[in-house]
């Protein structure tokens, strides 16, 4: 009896379901949109928006610029996003998303449409010679291309570079000698390699920058992988392990030629960074030791500020900082001259030692990110009330990692080193020769190098670099 009763229910609501779809024809007013497993109630998804556009300045006029006659479309956009790869460039060319305007008083029959009517702008083709005071539009993909490349960090997990990545690992090097590279180390991109890690720099530098030597260059220093600047390798044996001394913390033995000494003294290193706050002095010295703790049963290491106790290991760490200028936004650009080498120095003596921790740095200044906003697009300057001009090109700011960016990636860049000219002392130190070679008497006794910010930080710079001092 049972079944059969079921049986009745079940062809009752199969009928009231027939009934309910012949009279329901009209669709409801509120709509449910699912997406990414997340149901909305509300009107009608809007169909496609509009392509957002980025335009270029007016082309200038011939006064301006003598060879403006000569001036393509595509050699005027290659020269003003110089930064942007060819090849993209061509590609949209190709697609027909190249535009242009022009002066109302310039317009011809190529801006008016079947219906008779003007239109606002038309398709630009590469070859076309550029007028005075046309402006190119160009969607804002050709810059987000830039982006998905993740900061140039090469896309290879293999210890044997290709053509292409050797190409890239040497357009890094900034200068190389006898004894000596120096590279401009990207962000993201780790330093020392291990098990799960194969796209280091040590592992691809080994294989890619050997050039006319039988073994790759070693690393004699560290950096962090979010961090970007200079990174030294010694070529050979002898300057590695010079180049390890000279990096070293511990008590330096004062050597019978007194130019090499004179050198070692005059040797410093100096980090910029943009800092969330502003230190209360100007200029100082941070005198803060550090000490490691084990977190996570030994899996994870954090670095901190060591307490006066004796019942832990500490280690001297000394930082020199200086503010580059005022305070905008509630962040500061800050310089920072380490005299000891420390693992996670800068960064602890910034977010803890200061109370400023550097933007970017979620490990050691995860309780300011917390509360992180956005920097709004800077239009009027405060001080003088007058109209502020980007460096760069309007909306090129939409690269991930500045300080417009939801996650700000870590601004801070190894920028100078000041290093004895190894090359030159080398064989006085191995002692083969009581004086220096005619050959190696011009050379100078000391080699600066300084290398540029990477992307993310060019364009927090751009955006404060007119109020600094």
């Amino acid at each position: 009896m049972f079944k059969q009763c079921e049986g009745r229910v079940s062809m009752y609501w199969m009928v009231t379901e027939r009934h309910m779809s012949k009279i329901c024809r009209q669709p409801p007013s509120a709509v449910i949109r699912v997406s990414n497993n997340v149901a909305r109630v509300g009107s009608k998804k809007e169909g496609r928006k509009p392509r957002q556009l980025l335009y270029l300045p007016p082309f200038p006029g011939k006064n301006s610029m003598a060879t403006s006659a000569h001036v393509t479309a595509i050699t005027w956009v290659k020269y003003y996003l110089y930064e942007i790869r060819h090849s993209v460039i061509h590609s949209h060319f190709r697609k027909g998303l190249v535009s242009v305007q022009v002066e109302s008083s310039n317009l011809d029959a190529s801006f008016i449409d079947q219906q008779g009517q003007t239109k606002p702008m038309r398709e630009m083709k590469p070859i076309e010679v550029m007028a005075a005071g046309a402006r190119v539009c160009i969607p804002v993909s050709i810059a987000e291309t830039r982006i998905s490349s993740r900061f140039d960090t090469i896309p290879s997990s293999t210890l044997h570079p290709n053509a292409d990545e050797i190409a890239y690992l040497q357009r890094l090097v900034k200068f190389k000698d006898s004894a000596i590279l120096v590279l401009n180390k990207p962000p993201k991109l780790p330093v020392k390699g291990n098990l799960p890690v194969h796209n280091s720099m040590d592992g691809l530098a080994a294989a890619a920058l050997s050039y006319d030597y039988e073994e790759g260059p070693k690393l004699v220093q560290r950096l962090d992988k979010e961090s970007s600047g200079l990174l030294v390798m010694g070529r050979t044996q002898k300057s590695v392990a010079h180049l390890h001394w000279l990096f070293s913390d511990s008590n330096k033995e004062i050597s019978s030629c007194k130019a090499w000494n004179d050198a070692c003294e005059a040797m410093y290193q100096r980090y910029w960074a943009l800092v969330i706050g502003c230190p209360k002095e100007k200029e100082g010295v941070i005198r803060a030791p550090l000490s490691k703790v084990l977190l996570d049963d030994g899996k994870t290491e954090r670095i901190i500020l060591a307490q006066n106790s004796c019942l832990e290991a500490s280690q001297e760490a000394v930082t020199e900082y200086r503010i580059l200028g005022p305070s905008i936004n509630g962040c500061s650009w800050i310089e920072l001259q380490p005299l000891t080498n420390r693992k996670h120095q800068l960064r602890v003596h910034c977010a803890e030692a200061l109370g400023t921790p550097i933007v970017g740095d979620y490990k050691y200044g995860w309780f300011v990110h917390r509360k992180w906003k956005q920097t709004p697009q800077v239009d009027i300057e405060p001080t003088s009330g007058k109209p502020y001009k980007l460096r760069r090109p309007y909306s090129l700011d939409i690269q991930k990692g500045s300080v417009l960016s939801k996650v700000p990636l870590l601004h801070l860049h190894y920028r100078e080193l000041v290093l004895p000219n190894i090359a030159k002392f080398l064989s006085i130190l191995d002692r083969k020769e009581a004086d220096l070679h005619p050959a190696l008497s011009s050379t100078p006794d000391l080699l600066r190098f300084v290398v540029s910010m990477p992307s993310h930080m060019k364009i927090s710079w751009n955006l404060m670099s007119s109020y600094l001092v």
